[in-house]
């Protein structure tokens, strides 16, 4: 476990949370509010963005900071010993700051749509929430699994998972608190109201803890068989 935390490792954190979010809410302002397309193409184009963002960021940073860009990752990450407390706390401090600082620039991006920095979201999704709870098991479960196979093809696999995702849950996949938090800041499509975002953000940490409970199950159970052999 790496105890020390170098200032690349947070700039990685920033930039890649930065580019997630800007990735989900710039493709939805694009599609919805220029290109005025109806919601099921804008959604379509968004998870395509976001899996395709995701792919190169994660091969980006991965190396430098494992490429959480996500506070339930993060947690997970400290709670497997890959990561101090002291960095996962520093780590999700940036993770937030980086992706406000990625609803602001996408706001800048489309200011004639937009007209503001930022904009408290009103857009109700208080209907949704077990989706969450899915999607952010199925997303640190893939983690956890592909990180133990010491698979090659990370950065893929995760990346058609948040796209896939986007497109099979109730809640269109947010599974990410920094990114939930970014998004009740922007009065597009793409926004979430603050009330049910925190709702969002703590059905997002119980998926998380689920998907490690059922990791450490399935893995104790391969190591006992594997001693009794």
């Amino acid at each position: 476990m790496t105890k020390r935390t170098s200032g690349g490792e947070l700039v990685a954190e920033f930039l890649g949370s930065m580019f997630l979010v800007m990735a989900a809410v710039s493709s939805m302002m694009f599609f919805v509010y220029v290109l005025d397309s109806n919601k099921s193409v804008a959604i379509l184009a968004n998870a395509m963005a976001v899996a395709f963002v995701l792919c190169v960021l994660i091969e980006m940073f991965g190396a430098v900071s494992g490429a959480h860009f996500n506070p339930v990752v993060t947690l997970i990450m400290a709670l497997e010993k890959k990561v101090s407390i002291g960095k996962a706390v520093l780590f999700i401090a940036v993770q937030a700051l980086g992706g406000i600082a990625g609803t602001a620039t996408t706001h800048l991006m489309f200011w004639n749509e937009i007209g503001a920095l930022f904009s408290v979201s009103n857009n109700v999704r208080n209907y949704v929430y077990f989706g969450e709870v899915i999607g952010t098991f199925i997303l640190v479960l893939a983690i956890l699994m592909l990180i133990k196979k010491k698979s090659n093809h990370i950065p893929l696999m995760v990346g058609f998972l948040v796209g896939g995702q986007l497109m099979a849950t109730s809640s269109t996949m947010f599974a990410n608190p920094q990114v939930t938090i970014a998004r009740m800041f922007t009065s597009s499509t793409s926004g979430i109201r603050p009330i049910d975002g925190l709702v969002f953000i703590a059905m997002q940490v119980i998926g998380a803890l689920l998907a490690y409970a059922v990791y450490r199950l399935v893995f104790a159970k391969t190591a006992c068989e594997s001693e009794d052999k």
